[in-house]
């Protein structure tokens, strides 16, 4: 087994990394790839794994990184109006590598939902199917990281402010994706299988205020937000347009309960319960 993780100076495809290793995959047989030298180094250095440079936009990297992978796992980028492209660059040269398997980090229902990040994950989907490379696709629906300046926000503050409404959220911690990663590359039946990875629990914004209030030991109150409202605040606090009005976006897809259902794959994958938001939370009050 020779696997390929891209992504690996950041924070999924590290993780996946670490869950490869806690598997019992030899470290020699791994090669955790990404842009920044000095972080690939240290990854070396407290692992024992090899390390190749890659850049999406550069294929002759993706090109040397690949020679004699067997698997693949493409954690997907995150330069928007880019990713589409460098997903196509890395699929190319995997195809060129002879690469027999892929493992893509996917978003929720990628290829019918309406969810804002879904378009570039179904490109990526429907070019894996057309290199008729093998691959095991994992949609993650969102992480608890995701919200942890929202947690620092709201105790200095003592308000949960958002537009999310009464919509749920299905999130789980980056490290319960990576080890299903790991999982599906260390175990059978995964090939050709995509899975819908989501928490054990949905949580709305009146429940991410109360484990809050619980992590911090301040009381802290969930304050709903119109769109139009939350647009005005995340401006008046000095955003940039387009940024503000994704953002705002992004809470109406939770509203609209885009992420908020629970499959039970991702537990069933990793063989045990996922972290809900308020141990998260708690942790992160103790960091």
């Amino acid at each position: 087994m020779n696997i390929i993780v891209s992504g690996a100076t950041g924070h999924l495809g590290r993780l996946a990394v670490e869950h490869l290793l806690a598997r019992g995959v030899p470290a020699f047989d791994i090669v955790a790839a990404g842009r920044n030298p000095e972080r690939l180094t240290a990854l070396t250095e407290s692992t024992g794994v090899r390390t190749a440079v890659i850049d999406f936009n550069e294929s002759a990297t993706l090109d040397a990184a690949l020679v004699g992978a067997d698997s693949f796992v493409l954690v997907s980028g995150t330069e928007a109006g880019r990713r589409v492209a460098q997903h196509q660059n890395a699929i190319d040269a995997a195809q060129r590598a002879g690469v027999t398997r892929i493992v893509y980090t996917s978003a929720p229902k990628a290829t019918t939902s309406s969810f804002i990040l879904a378009p570039d994950h179904k490109a990526t989907e429907e070019a894996i199917t057309a290199s008729g490379i093998p691959a095991t696709i994992l949609r993650n629906v969102w992480y608890h990281e995701n919200h942890a300046d929202a947690y620092e926000q709201a105790v200095r503050t003592g308000v949960y402010a958002a537009s999310t409404g009464e919509g749920r959220v299905a999130s789980a911690p980056r490290t319960d994706y990576a080890e299903a990663i790991a999982a599906v590359l260390t175990t059978d039946g995964h090939v050709g299988a995509t899975y819908e990875l989501s928490g054990d629990t949905a949580w709305t914004g009146t429940d991410f205020a109360a484990a809050a209030s619980a992590a911090s030991g301040r009381d802290v109150v969930f304050r709903p937000l119109t769109s139009d409202e939350h647009l005005a605040a995340l401006s008046a606090a000095g955003l940039e347009t387009g940024i503000a009005s994704f953002l705002v976006a992004l809470d109406s897809n939770m509203r609209d309960g885009l992420l908020g259902d629970i499959s039970g794959e991702l537990s069933h994958l990793i063989g045990h319960p996922t972290q809900s938001i308020a141990d998260y939370l708690a942790a992160l009050a103790q960091q």
